[in-house]
């Protein structure tokens, strides 16, 4: 390290990083808009359009703590170079898919890479910078998962205006090339230097476990929550979770150091972050389902429509009014208002924006709000989680950050969907498995009304639902920091004094 702040090329390699963070998150969102065309010429049936997105997701989740555990152990650039290989020829074998089986396995090596990417490249911030400017390089690394949700449906939409759908995994290729020479050429190695045996069993355990959570989460809302092809995999997902919690307690060299959750400072930012995305991922569902379905937009005009929350974020954090204000309030009175904004968000979407008669103004009144509460309190929530594991077992860190943040993603679209299906069902009676096909199957322009109008009643409940999870996750979370913050003091004020 050196005295100005960390790496000396740090703020370039910040960059390329966030180039290849960018690519992932842009292959989430801009599958989005080639669904009809996927349907058209590849001749994908619902269950395989869900399996393309879903492929991706199961994937990334069950391995985010085993490739965290890799990159420490083997070495972050390394595993951030395999990452951008594997991604690169796994969006090669999606751009040339002739079936839809041969995309849904490509997506699923997608995903190998994306879960290495997602793990290395927050790893790697932590270690080229010191504590003088970690919080804005973790905000500009957070900024892109933002740019990526709003600019993947307008990309997308952009691409297929001019090329065929298998385009959209073909430009990925040029920038991963671009990024694995620039990976390799200017990112430091770093890797735990006590070189601890690998957690073969726990890594086995974690993947098993997350995948069939994360499975019984994403399927509830298809299959029904009683089902059984929900509660066997949810069985299954809590059984091998807390085999792989006690083996982690006993093995000599744990993949996650469950003690980690002795430590205040950690549990309350873990808390933050799936709270936040419990309410973000949920309102966003639904949120798109109402501009299109309800409100009449196309896809492209959705996404238009639903930019202005990460353009705000885009717009606090590269200005660095983000980074400042954790600066100047702290991390728990940053969570704090971060937080607020973010359910005043929600409620705002709710109240004003929500219903058939609600405006745009009103929601986008919401919007603004909410990416004004993410670009404040992410970055503390992820510095916090951060700073309270060991430098070497930054690894382990972002995989455990990114799995919160898939985590309560997919909990807020189960949750606060069951919200809104019960409210829908409690108001109207259909026998249609979508809003979609219940408006098709209306009667009468009075009837089409009338589901509508349930529809966007339910929404205004979840929203609200929503917005409560977020406000009391937020005045938890502070609670924990505060408590972990008073405490580390005294540690602190010893070491000064022995100094």
């Amino acid at each position: 390290m050196t005295a100005t702040g960390g790496h000396p090329q740090r703020w370039l390699i910040l960059g390329v990083i966030c180039l290849a963070q960018l690519t992932v998150l842009l292959d989430n969102t801009v599958l989005s808009v080639a669904i009809p065309s996927l349907t058209t010429e590849l001749h994908a049936s619902t269950s395989d359009i869900q399996w393309m997105i879903n492929a991706y997701s199961l994937v990334q989740s069950g391995l985010l703590l085993s490739a965290g555990n890799a990159a420490d152990r083997y070495g972050r650039k390394k595993l951030l170079a395999l990452g951008l290989a594997l991604f690169g020829l796994g969006s090669l074998a999606a751009g040339l898919a002739g079936s839809t089986g041969q995309l849904i396995a490509a997506r699923a090596g997608m995903g190998v890479g994306g879960a290495l990417l997602m793990t290395t490249t927050l790893a790697v911030v932590m270690q080229i910078f010191d504590d003088s400017e970690r919080v804005k390089a973790i905000a500009l690394w957070a900024t892109v998962s933002s740019l990526g949700f709003a600019a993947g449906p307008l990309i997308g939409g952009a691409i297929l205006d001019h090329f065929w759908w298998g385009m959209i995994f073909l430009i990925n290729i040029p920038v991963a090339v671009i990024g694995l020479v620039a990976v390799l050429k200017l990112v430091p190695e770093s890797k735990n230097p006590q070189g601890d045996r690998p957690d073969l069993l726990g890594a086995l355990l974690s993947t098993i476990g997350m995948t069939a959570a994360v499975y019984a989460i994403i399927t509830g809302p298809e299959h029904g929550w009683t089902s059984s092809e929900v509660l066997v995999p949810a069985a299954i997902g809590v059984v091998v979770l807390a085999a792989f919690a006690l083996w982690e307690l006993r093995t000599p060299y744990p993949m996650l150091d469950m003690h980690f959750f002795r430590n205040q400072k950690f549990v309350g930012a873990v808390a933050g972050a799936i709270l936040v995305m419990f309410g973000m991922g949920g309102s966003m569902f639904l949120l798109t389902q109402h501009l299109q379905f309800v409100l009449g937009y196309e896809p492209l005009e959705a996404g238009l429509r639903m930019a202005p929350l990460a353009l705000t974020v885009v717009v606090l954090n590269l200005s660095g009014i983000g980074p400042r204000i954790v600066m100047k309030l702290g991390t728990p009175l940053t969570v704090t208002v971060g937080m607020t904004l973010v359910a005043a968000g929600l409620a705002s979407i709710a109240l004003i924006g929500g219903g058939t008669e609600g405006t745009y103004w009103g929601m986008l009144l919401g919007l603004v709000l909410m990416g004004t509460g993410l670009a404040v309190s992410n970055p503390a929530m992820a510095n916090a989680i951060m700073s309270a594991i060991p430098p070497e077992k930054a690894g382990v860190g972002a995989g455990v950050n990114g799995t919160l943040a898939e985590f309560g993603n997919g909990l807020g679209v189960a949750v606060l969907g069951a919200v809104l299906n019960a409210r829908f069902a409690a108001l109207v009676t259909v026998t249609a498995a979508s809003l979609p096909a219940a408006l098709a199957a209306a009667g009468d322009d009075a009837e089409r009304a009338r589901i509508s109008d349930a529809f966007a009643s339910g929404l205004q409940a979840s929203q609200l639902v929503g917005a409560v999870a977020v406000l009391v996750g937020g005045l938890l979370a502070a609670f924990l920091l505060k408590r972990a913050e008073r405490a580390e003091q005294p540690a602190a004020q010893e070491t000064a004094v022995a100094a």
